[in-house]
C-alpha cells in the first residue's frame, strides 16, 4: 500500500496526517506555533519555528501511525495565506512572517488609493493591507536591508516551506497562492510588471508560479525518512478545503470556519471581476486548466470564541458555547460585531472598530456567547448575498468545514440566516484532505470517484420565519454601521 502525508501549515498551528489508499486518515499530529502580537497589535509569526514545527508534526504521525516509512509515495501542502516571509538565500528568515491578518501596511495601501482601481482590475483583489503586496512593500522598507546585499526572497507559507524543504533548491509557489498576492495578474496568469512596480517589489525575488497539481521538487524531511519523497501539491488552504469539499463544479460554495473564514463559490474557467466587495482568484491549476472563484475572507469568525476564552475568560473551552447560546435569553438584542483589526469583505473598511451594542438588563455570559457565534454566521451571510448578487444565482448549498462546525447551534443559525441548505462535512481536515488527495491523483495512487462519491454530511434547513431572519439581519447591518462611524 501507498500512504500520502498531508501538511496542514495554518495560523494557529500545524497538522500532519497519513493518508491510507483510499484515502483515509490513519493518524494525525498537531503542534501550535506562538502568535507574537506587539503593543501596536502587529501579528507576526516566527518562520524557523513553524518550519520546525512542521517537521515535527510529520514525524509524529509517520511514527504514530506506525507505517512504513518506505510505502510513503508523495506529499500534499496547504497552508495559511496571505501570511508573508522575507528570506536570503541561505533560507534565514530577515523578518518575522507578517500574519494575514497584521494591517501594519495599511499606510501604504492608503498611499496606492489612487491606483486601487489598476490593482482590482488586474489581481481581482480589493486593495487591502491584509495581501502579501502591501506586506511585501512594507518589508522592503523596513527589513530588506538586513539582508547586506542577499538575494532577497519573497513568499507565502508554501514557498517558505518548499524552499527549506527541498533544502533552498526549489523557490516555486502554485496558482492558487500567487492569485492571493496581488501581485498576479489574473487574466496573463503570471506576475504583473506594473503591479510590482506600485508595490516596489523586485520581480526577480517571487518564485516561479506553477500549476497546484505540479511535481514541486522533493523532501526527505530533514533526514528522517531514507530517501526523499516527492510534494506532489501544493494548495492555499482554503483553495485546498474548496477542493477536498467536492465543489469542482461552477456554483458550488464552501465556507471553511477557522480563525478566519474563507467563503467560496467555483466559477468555473471564465474571470468574474466582483462589484459587491468580494475578490476573485484562482481555485486552482490542475490537468492543463485553471478555474476561478469569487472569495470573501473574513477575519474573526473562530477567533470571535477563542476572544471569548483567551481574552474575557468568560468560557473554558469552544464546546462550552452551543448551550450557553440555547440558554440565552430570546429576546435579548446583544449584537457583536468583532472588527478587532478592521471588516474585511465586503466592506473593506480598516478603520472599523469592534462593537458590542443592543444589551439591555438581561444581557449576560450566556447572551455574549450566543452574540458572538451570531457575529459569524451574519458575517457569512453578508459574503454570500454578496455572491448572489456578483453571480446572479441563488444559492441552494453551503458545504461548511472547520472546528466550529461542529456547533449546532451556528450550523443552524448559518441556515436560518441565510436561508439555504447548510451541509456541514463530517471529515474536519478538509484543507490537508484536498492537498493530500490532489498530491494522491497527480502520482496516480488515487481515482478521484473514490475519493469524493463517499463525502459524509450534517445537513441543516432553514427553520427561521422569514420576517424574523430579515429583523434579525437588519440590526445587524446597523450595528455594522456603527462599527464604520468611529
Amino acid at each position: 500500500m501507498k500512504y500520502i502525508i498531508g501538511i496542514d501549515q495554518s495560523t494557529q498551528g500545524t497538522k500532519a496526517l497519513v493518508f491510507g489508499g483510499e484515502g483515509n486518515i490513519l493518524y494525525r499530529a498537531d503542534v501550535a506555533h506562538r502568535q507574537i502580537v506587539n503593543e501596536q497589535g502587529w501579528v507576526s509569526h516566527d518562520p524557523e519555528e513553524i518550519y520546525r514545527n512542521v517537521i515535527r508534526a510529520v514525524k509524529m504521525a509517520v511514527e504514530g501511525s506506525e507505517i512504513p516509512k518506505g510505502d510513503i509515495a508523495a506529499v500534499g501542502i496547504s497552508n495559511q495565506r496571505e501570511t508573508t516571509v522575507l528570506w536570503d538565500q541561505d533560507g534565514r528568515p530577515l523578518h518575522p512572517a507578517i500574519v494575514w491578518q497584521c494591517s501594519r501596511a495599511g499606510y501604504i495601501a492608503e498611499r496606492l488609493k489612487d491606483s486601487a482601481e489598476l490593482v482590482y482590475e488586474r489581481s481581482g483583489i480589493p486593495l487591502s493591507p491584509y495581501f502579501p503586496g502591501a506586506k511585501m512593500a512594507w518589508l522592503m522598507e523596513h527589513a530588506a536591508g538586513g539582508g547586506r546585499g542577499a538575494k532577497l526572497h519573497f513568499g507565502t507559507i508554501d514557498s517558505w516551506l518548499l524552499y527549506r524543504l527541498t533544502k533552498n533548491r526549489v523557490y516555486k509557489t502554485d496558482m492558487s497562492n500567487a492569485s492571493r498576492t496581488q501581485l498576479f495578474n489574473l487574466r496573463t496568469l503570471s506576475w504583473d510588471t506594473e503591479l510590482c512596480r506600485l508595490f516596489g517589489v523586485p520581480m526577480e525575488a517571487l518564485p516561479e508560479v506553477c500549476h497546484s497539481d505540479n511535481c514541486f521538487g522533493a523532501t526527505d524531511f530533514e533526514g528522517f525518512l531514507d530517501h526523499e519523497i516527492p510534494i506532489l501539491a501544493m494548495l492555499g488552504d482554503s483553495h485546498g478545503a474548496l477542493f477536498g469539499q467536492g465543489c469542482h463544479k461552477s456554483g458550488m460554495v464552501k465556507a471553511t470556519y477557522g480563525t478566519g473564514s474563507s467563503v467560496m463559490m467555483n466559477i468555473g474557467e471564465k474571470f468574474v471581476r466582483s462589484g459587491n466587495g468580494l475578490a476573485t482568484s484562482l481555485a486552482w491549476a490542475m490537468e492543463g486548466r485553471v478555474s476561478y472563484v469569487l472569495e470573501g475572507n473574513i477575519n474573526y469568525t473562530g477567533a470571535v470564541v477563542t476572544w471569548l476564552k483567551e481574552d474575557l475568560g468568560i468560557i473554558c473551552s469552544p464546546g462550552e458555547t452551543e448551550a450557553l447560546a440555547r440558554q440565552a435569553n430570546p429576546e435579548d438584542g446583544c449584537i457583536l460585531v468583532p472588527a478587532f483589526t478592521g471588516l474585511s469583505a465586503p466592506y473593506w473598511r480598516g478603520d472599523a472598530k469592534a462593537l458590542l451594542c443592543g444589551m439591555s438588563r438581561t444581557t449576560g455570559r450566556a447572551e455574549l456567547v450566543r452574540a458572538a457565534l451570531d457575529s459569524i454566521a451574519y458575517q457569512v451571510t453578508d459574503v454570500l448575498k454578496a455572491m448572489e448578487q456578483d453571480s446572479g444565482c441563488e444559492l441552494r448549498e453551503l458545504r461548511t468545514d472547520g472546528g466550529p462546525t461542529r456547533n449546532a447551534y451556528l450550523m443552524q443559525m448559518q441556515s436560518d440566516l441565510a436561508n439555504v441548505r447548510v451541509s456541514a462535512a463530517g471529515q474536519e481536515e478538509l484543507s490537508a484532505m484536498g492537498a493530500a488527495y490532489l498530491a494522491g491523483l497527480t502520482g496516480g495512487i488515487y481515482r478521484r470517484e473514490a475519493l469524493f462519491d463517499g463525502m459524509e454530511y450534517r445537513h441543516y434547513e432553514p427553520m427561521a420565519e422569514r420576517s424574523s431572519r430579515e429583523a434579525g439581519y437588519a440590526a445587524w447591518k446597523r450595528a455594522v454601521a456603527m462599527a464604520c462611524q468611529y
